[in-house]
């Protein structure tokens, strides 16, 4: 089958005057070449995990192959030069590398240390399951009320300005250029470079409230002697924040629409509300699964197996849904942190130790798969024209689901044989070692009112921000993260979005997020490549 598109496919806009064709995920030579990028993807996810705890942004990395092969003089490479194939290729990488090492062994390693090796493959084979379910369920609500596609989703922006200029030239190609070259030295300073672009992209009111988070979590010690993270204070307002935003996307699907509040009129027909139904019936199923399986029945009285398994359910449903608005509106997701917070409740609440490893497994497993496809598909969206042409935006979207759903086969495989070679030899992610410390510590005296306390506050933050700016839950995004250096990198970035929004308004706007973009996509490639050097020189 032939790698070309239509002429006007290339250019990156959409033309409703002129029907386009989309690349086709699995058609001969695209095939090949997404099947080889998710092997990478996932092989590079894992390593990195384990040796570095950090899992990188590939995306940029899969754009950057299609482009190289595009300049290869053959016939067979040619069709990679589109900006479609570009997309798809930057899809598929990324969606194996989180897939692999945050979905997958990540998980897996929280049984394997507890010292129950006989967990493994039950976990293995329901957050496999959970991953795939994951990623379809972001396809169905991306660009709904929930998840519109006018949400900032900072790391796609930067994807789709990179592919652009690379098609383009020009002094598009040179300003992102100018912004890569801004992030890659940042990022060599040890500048969180990622935080200071999203800072030009997403809504300013959450992004200054997650700027604010992380600057109080970076002083706090050091200026007043208080260690908020040891007082639970983040978790707390997370709890609270999260519950009132799963309120708020309740209240917004019940809430009648005009035609002008449905984003996507192409799919105004599909119901959120049946979505979310699917993914709580779906984690309820997978849950149990996990739980039969794994012989959990034996531990648990069968009203208390019961109980575990919703709750199992519901925290996975919940981590899916927290993670995804975190990283809607700023680029960054807490899954680890997120995770511990459904640990920490369950320990509360009294499930035992080998429930609550299968528990934060599962939990953890959902996430990061629903979270990078929305860059993925916010990429694609701005590629294909942002929407002009409803059936090329549809067919689009729904080739990189399968480009992301062959990633994810792929890397199931990958996880399967790496996970005894890595196992065997003490490598596991390091986030698992403080998983299994915090389950065998039991729970600590004071956790529970402190919880409470501070879900207080989020609850009132999140619910003044309401559900489009996210208060609530960007502040305890913040919180979650250790990075002082980050929040001056969004308040000095926020501070110079104003300045240049006023001085050159709506025009100066446009160049600012080419170049914002750049900054972004520096960031992530010098960090993937440094990363990927450190690993394999054993440089810490």
């Amino acid at each position: 089958m032939s790698l070309s598109t239509h002429p006007s496919a290339s250019a990156g806009g959409a033309s409703p005057a002129m029907p386009q064709f989309h690349p086709h995920t699995l058609s001969g030579g695209n095939l090949v070449l997404l099947a080889l990028l998710s092997v990478f993807g996932a092989v590079i996810g894992i390593q990195l995990l384990v040796t570095l705890g950090v899992t990188p942004n590939t995306s940029i990395i899969g754009a950057l192959v299609a482009m190289i092969l595009a300049r290869v003089p053959l016939q067979m490479m040619s069709g990679y030069r589109s900006i479609h194939f570009q997309n798809l290729a930057q899809s598929a990488i990324s969606a194996a590398t989180f897939g692999a090492a945050n979905s997958l062994l990540l998980p897996i390693a929280i049984p394997f240390l507890m010292g129950r090796p006989d967990l493994v493959m039950p976990m293995f084979i329901g957050v496999s399951l959970a991953m795939l379910l994951d990623g379809y369920l972001l396809y169905r609500m991306f660009n709904t009320k929930i998840f519109p596609a006018s949400g900032a989703w900072p790391p796609g922006v930067a994807a789709a300005e990179a592919i652009k200029a690379g098609d383009k030239g020009g002094k598009q190609a040179a300003l992102l250029g100018a912004g890569m070259l801004v992030g890659a030295v940042g990022s060599w300073f040890k500048i969180p470079m990622s935080a200071f672009g999203i800072a030009f992209i997403g809504n300013i009111w959450a992004l200054s409230m997650f700027g604010v988070g992380l600057l109080l979590r970076g002083y706090a010690q050091p200026i007043f002697g208080f260690d908020i993270n040891k007082a639970y204070i983040p978790h707390g307002m997370m709890i609270g924040a999260g519950l009132v935003a799963l309120v708020q996307v309740g209240l917004v699907l019940l809430k009648k629409s005009t035609n002008d509040e449905i984003e996507d009129q192409a799919l105004s027909s599909r119901s959120v509300g049946k979505t979310l139904r699917l993914g709580g019936a779906g984690f309820i199923l997978l849950a149990a699964g996990v739980s039969l399986l794994g012989g959990l029945y034996a531990e648990m009285s069968p009203v208390m197996l019961i109980a575990f398994i919703f709750y199992a359910a519901f925290a996975a449903f919940v981590h899916e849904m927290i993670v995804g608005i975190a990283a809607m509106h700023s680029g960054w997701f807490p899954a680890f942190a997120v995770a511990l917070i459904t640990l920490l409740l369950g320990l509360l609440l009294g499930f035992p130790p080998t429930a609550l490893a299968v528990l934060c497994g599962f939990s953890v497993a959902t996430g990061p798969a629903f979270a990078d496809m929305g860059y993925d598909l916010k990429a694609g969206y701005i590629l294909r024209g942002q929407g002009m042409d409803p059936a090329f935006e549809l067919e689009g979207r729904k080739q990189q689901l399968i480009a992301a759903m062959l990633a994810f086969v792929i890397a199931i495989p990958v996880v399967y044989i790496a996970h005894n070679i890595y196992f065997s030899q003490g490598m596991v992610p390091p986030v698992a070692k403080v998983y299994v410390a915090t389950i065998n510590a039991g729970a600590v005296s004071g956790i529970g009112q402190s919880l409470l306390l501070w879900a207080i506050p989020g609850a009132l933050i999140q619910l003044i921000g309401g559900p489009k700016r996210q208060l609530g839950v960007l502040l305890a995004t913040g919180l979650l993260i250790a990075s002082p250096m980050a929040g001056w990198a969004v308040a000095i970035g926020i501070a110079l979005r104003l300045v240049i929004e006023k001085v050159g308004g709506e025009k100066a706007r446009g160049y600012m997020e080419v170049f914002a973009g750049g900054v972004i996509a520096g960031d992530a490639l010098f960090s993937f490549f440094s990363a990927t050097i450190a690993a394999t020189f054993g440089k810490k």
